[in-house]
């Protein structure tokens, strides 16, 4: 019976001279260590096919010679369990993989026919066995990932790596975002919350809030100062004024006096407005803002012309422009911050990177409550998706070839496979001895 010696590792491009193996730099181990485990594999065959022939030659030469060196029947017992054990275990080894000799036993080629529910049965053992909420905490928990961590965030590279990643992230991210889009997402932000909600009533009740407790008053008397400021150094301008409105038959000697008497008193009473708190006027004013912090907040006329004022100062050009420049200002004052290690937000940030860091190490409440969200979310990630993410174990093994699958596995484990038929052809003779030996003293 021929024994098949040949290697089944999956076929290889030739290597150039020198023995470095063709394609990406990558790939140079990976290849290197499949050609070192078909090379143990052939020597492992070999050695099994060995033992068989040695015990082929050691039973011919028993049997023959049996007739006339009797205790060469042992031998020969030996030999031929040895043989059959050998026999045996290469068909079992070899079934697992091919057809033995290629001849379509029942029940042989047992990987390349049952391929796709092996992977099945594998993504289920890992679904089963690995992916388990309880298994995946009690090991994250068992880690302490939040004190190491902290020694991390807070060592000297750390945060530097943080927000070199971050800002990676930062930049790629406004590569990815299209501003269109993100421009309408702030107008439409501004439309909803801006916009639709009407002005008055919330004007109003703001504007209550700062009249009640007398914040206007600065402003008041800003608006007076100028006031003053301004009739004091424009008494030409009032006495032009009164000439103007001066019927034409009064001597302008007498418009002159009436123009100063007006400035005059005009003067007086803005510097009375001025210097008393309490002077009717600010009453007035006082009394005027109050009434209208309660129309804009009451009164439909005064809540429609609020309204009004509102489309007329933020229509739809006026929007647009302002959710353009909100975000074109957002972009460039990040981009900046993140290109520059020495900017306010990347030293703050690296600062509260160190921090937090920092207090995972020596607050052990909080490295507590940090490792109890991990644990929660690997859990719910786990118990959520683990059916998927064990899928991809039966949609990898579904997409291989049926044959090339069966080469990856017997490169994998057939060099220990071939163990079991060095076994098997020790334990055969062994057991034949015995089985002989038992027969020829009972039966003689």
């Amino acid at each position: 019976m021929q024994v098949n010696t040949e290697p089944t590792a999956p076929t290889r491009a030739a290597e150039p001279p020198g023995g470095v193996p063709n394609g990406p730099a990558g790939r140079r181990p990976a290849a290197s260590n499949d050609a070192e485990k078909a090379a143990a594999l052939r020597r492992m065959k070999l050695l099994a096919l060995s033992l068989l022939v040695v015990m082929a030659v050691i039973f011919i030469v028993a049997f023959a010679l049996q007739k006339y060196y009797p205790w060469l029947e042992y031998v020969r017992a030996a030999a031929e369990g040895g043989m059959v054990g050998a026999l045996a275990d290469w068909f079992a080894v070899t079934a697992l993989f091919k057809y033995p000799m290629g001849i379509k036993i029942p029940h042989t080629a047992i990987i390349p026919r049952r391929k796709d529910q092996i992977g099945a049965s594998l993504g289920e053992f890992v679904e089963t066995n690995f992916l388990s909420e309880q298994v995946v905490q009690e090991k994250l928990a068992s880690a302490d990932i939040a004190r190491k961590a902290g020694a991390w965030l807070s060592s000297p590279g750390g945060p530097d790596r943080v927000a070199k990643e971050g800002a990676a992230v930062i930049r790629g991210a406004f590569k990815v975002l299209n501003d269109d889009d993100v421009q309408a997402v702030i107008e439409g932000m501004v439309r909803k919350h801006l916009l639709t909600p009407p002005w008055g009533p919330p004007v109003g009740r703001l504007a209550e809030r700062i009249f009640a407790d007398g914040h206007h008053h600065a402003l008041v008397d800003l608006l007076v100062d100028r006031t003053v400021d301004w009739v004091r150094d424009n008494q030409e301008t009032v006495n032009r004024l009164v000439t103007d409105r001066s019927p034409t038959w009064v001597p302008s000697f007498v418009d002159g006096l009436v123009g100063d008497k007006v400035y005059v008193e005009i003067l007086k009473f803005t510097r009375a407005v001025q210097s008393d708190p309490q002077h009717q006027v600010r009453q007035s004013i006082d009394k005027y803002l109050k009434e209208l912090a309660q129309d804009l907040q009451h009164d439909p006329v005064m809540i429609a012309r609020a309204e009004g004022v509102k489309a007329q100062v933020l229509g739809d050009p006026e929007v647009r422009e302002l959710a353009s420049r909100t975000w074109e200002t957002i972009k460039s004052a990040l981009l900046s911050a993140v290109d520059d290690p020495h900017s306010e937000l990347t030293v703050k940030f690296k600062a509260a990177v160190h921090d937090f860091g920092t207090r995972l190490l020596v607050d052990p409440e909080l490295a507590g409550k940090v490792n109890a969200w991990i644990g929660d979310a690997a859990g719910y990630l786990v118990k959520t998706y683990r059916s998927d993410i064990a899928g991809v174990i039966t949609d990898t093994v579904a997409r291989w070839d049926a044959e090339e699958t069966s080469q990856k596995i017997e490169l994998q484990v057939g060099r220990d496979l071939q163990f079991i038929r060095i076994n098997g052809t020790v334990v055969g003779a062994l057991a034949g001895l015995a089985i002989f030996t038992v027969a020829t003293l009972l039966f003689g």
